[in-house]
C-alpha cells in the first residue's frame, strides 16, 4: 500500500481510501519492490527533521500492482509488531526491511561469495531508497542485524504472500477443475565446514556433503512456490508434506510421485479436506474382496485397501487404483496411480492423466531455482545462517514469479509460459542501473516478455551419454492379491467396533 507522505515504517497502517486504490491501479511495480508514482515536491516534519517527500514510495512485499486491494496494513510494519524496536528511531543502520531487502536482491545477485553479492545489494539499496539513512557497510554487521529477524517473522511473510498468490492467479488457481498442487523434494548443499557437517549430517551416496532437504507444495495452475519445509538431508520428504498441509486451500488436490507412499500420509490428507492423486511402485501391496462392500470392478480402475502389515490395529484404507500406459520415446509402460476419489465422472482416467503429466512442472521448478538461480550449493557457513539464506532464496523466487506471472495472467497469457532465466535478465538489468529504469515508465512491460520458447523443436534434445548422469529405475506396479480369509475377518472385526 503506497504512502503519500512519509515512510511507511515511521507511520501506522491507515485505510485504503479509493483515490488511493485508484492511483496504484495506474501504478507500476519497480522491478524491486517499488510503485514508481511520482509526488509532488515538499517537505513533512518527522522525528523534528524536516525530510523531503521520497520520489519513489515503498509499497509492501506483495509488490505487483492490485495486491492491496484489501485494506491491511503494509507487510512490515505488521512484521515490526513482532521483533524487538530500537529504544529510539534510527539507533540503528540496519532496519527491518532493509535486512529483507539486502537479503532478497543477494539472491538476485550473481556474485561468487556472499560478501560480492551483499557489496552489490547494498549499492542498489542506497539507489532504491534516496535520502534514507544508509546501511551498515559490513557483512558482518548485516549477519549480526539478521537474528532480529525471526521465525515467526518468515511465517508472516509466507501467509502474506499465499494471500497474494491466490489473488493473482485468478482463474489460473484451478486446472481441470482442481486446486491441484504438486509435491517434491530436493537437496540443496551446503559448504563441507565442521558445523554444517555436525548439525546436518551427510545424505545419499558416499563422498556426499552435509545437505538441506528442501520440499516444495507447487501450485500446477500458476507454476510458483505455495509453501516449503527444510530440513536436515536425511529427512523425509512425506512427513514435510504433513507439515504442509494446513497452508493448503480446503478442497486442495495433491500430486506427488512414489516418493509420498504410506499409510499415515494418504489417511491425514483427507483428515484434512484434501485429495490426493500419488503413483504408487514394486514396494507397496494392496488387497482386493476384503468383503467390507460390494467393490466396483471398471476397465482400467478397481478398488483396493491400503492395509500394511503394521498397521493391523487400524482400519485399512479404502482406495481407488487407475492403471495409466506411459508412452516414453517410443516405448510403453503400464503404471499405477492411488486416489481417494472414488467418482469416475469428477476425476477420470484422463483428467488423472493429464494432472500427473503437469506434476513435471516442480521438477522444472527446481530446475530453475538450483540452476538459474544458482542456487545448488549454498554459501553460508554455519547451519543457521545457510538455512536463512535457503529460505530467502525461496522467498526471492516466489517474489520474481509474482512480479513477472500477474502481469502475465493480465495479458490473458497461461503463468506457466513464464521463464525465470528472462525475468531474472530483466531483474538484474534494473539492479545494475536503477537510475535509468525509473525513466522506462512502467516496468512491467520488459516483464511480460520474460516467456517461454514457443519454437517447434526439429531435432532431438537428447545429450550424449554423461557418465554422471541419474539412472534410477522405474518404481514399478504395485503387488495387488486377493486378501486372505482371516484379514476379511479381522477388517470386518475393526470395522463393527469402529462403528
Amino acid at each position: 500500500m503506497a504512502r503519500n507522505a512519509v515512510d511507511p515504517t515511521e507511520v501506522e497502517a491507515r485505510e485504503m481510501t479509493p483515490e488511493m486504490a485508484k492511483g496504484v491501479g495506474k501504478t507500476a511495480s519497480w522491478p524491486m519492490l517499488f510503485l514508481s508514482r511520482r509526488h509532488q515536491q515538499g517537505g513533512v516534519y518527522v522525528h523534528s527533521r524536516r525530510r523531503a517527500y521520497p520520489e519513489y514510495v515503498h509499497v509492501s512485499a506483495s509488490i505487483v500492482s492490485g495486491h492491496e486491494d484489501r485494506s491491511h496494513g503494509p507487510l512490515f510494519s505488521a512484521l515490526g509488531g513482532l521483533g524487538e524496536q530500537p529504544k529510539r528511531p534510527g539507533a540503528t543502520r540496519w532496519s527491518l526491511e532493509f535486512l529483507v531487502f539486502t537479503a532478497l536482491l543477494m539472491v538476485y545477485e550473481s556474485g561468487e561469495t556472499l560478501q560480492d553479492r551483499f557489496r552489490h545489494a547494498r549499492e542498489c539499496l542506497v539507489e532504491m531508497f534516496p535520502g534514507r539513512r544508509r546501511p551498515g557497510k559490513s557483512y558482518q554487521g548485516f549477519v549480526q542485524a539478521w537474528r532480529r529477524f525471526t521465525p515467526a517473522m518468515l511465517d508472516e511473510v509466507k501467509r502474506h504472500l499465499r494471500e497474494a498468490h491466490r489473488r493473482v492467479a485468478g482463474r489460473f488457481e484451478k486446472r481441470c477443475g482442481w486446486t491441484a498442487f504438486a509435491c517434491d523434494g530436493s537437496r540443496v548443499e551446503v559448504p563441507r565446514t565442521t558445523a554444517n557437517e555436525k548439525a546436518l549430517g551427510c545424505a545419499g551416496r558416499n563422498k556426499t556433503g552435509p545437505q538441506f532437504f528442501l520440499t516444495t507444495l507447487y501450485p500446477m495452475g500458476t507454476g510458483l512456490p505455495w509453501e516449503w519445509t527444510i530440513g536436515r538431508g536425511t529427512e523425509s520428504e512425506r512427513d514435510h508434506l504433513r507439515m504442509m498441509l494446513v497452508s493448503l486451500p480446503p478442497g486442495s488436490w495433491i500430486v506427488a510421485d512414489a516418493g509420498f507412499t504410506g499409510f499415515d500420509p494418504w489417511r491425514e490428507i483427507p483428515a484434512h479436506g484434501h485429495s490426493f492423486l500419488i503413483r504408487v511402485g514394486a514396494n507397496v501391496t494392496l488387497l482386493t474382496e476384503l468383503g467390507l462392500e460390494v467393490e466396483s470392478r471398471r476397465p482400467g480402475s478397481d478398488t483396493v485397501w491400503l492395509w500394511p502389515t503394521g498397521q493391523r490395529e487400524e482400519c485399512p484404507l479404502k482406495l481407488r487404483c487407475l492403471r495409466l500406459t506411459k508412452t516414453v520415446a517410443g516405448s510403453s509402460s503400464e503404471m499405477c496411480l492411488l486416489t481417494n476419489v472414488f467418482d469416475g465422472e469428477r476425476l477420470s482416467d484422463e483428467t488423472a492423466a493429464i494432472l500427473y503429466r503437469m506434476r513435471w512442472g516442480v521438477e522444472l521448478f527446481y530446475r530453475g531455482f538450483k540452476q538459474t538461480l544458482e542456487q545448488r550449493k549454498l554459501r553460508s557457513d554455519s547451519p543457521d545462517r545457510a538455512r536463512w539464506e535457503l529460505q530467502m532464496a525461496m522467498v526471492a523466487t516466489l517474489l520474481l514469479g509474482l512480479m513477472s506471472v500477474g502481469g502475465i495472467i493480465a495479458d490473458e497469457k497461461d503463468p506457466l509460459s513464464w521463464s525465470v532465466a528472462g525475468a531474472l535478465r530483466i531483474v538484474r538489468d534494473a539492479m545494475r542501473t536503477p537510475r535509468r529504469w525509473r525513466r522506462r515508465g512502467d516496468p512491467r512491460v520488459p516483464l511480460l516478455a520474460a516467456l517461454q520458447d514457443t519454437y517447434v523443436r526439429t531435432s532431438s534434445k537428447r545429450a550424449r551419454d554423461w557418465p554422471h548422469k541419474k539412472r534410477e529405475r522405474p518404481p514399478g506396479l504395485p503387488k495387488i492379491r486377493t486378501a486372505t480369509a482371516d484379514e476379511s475377518r479381522c477388517a470386518q472385526e475393526l470395522y463393527r467396533k469402529a462403528g
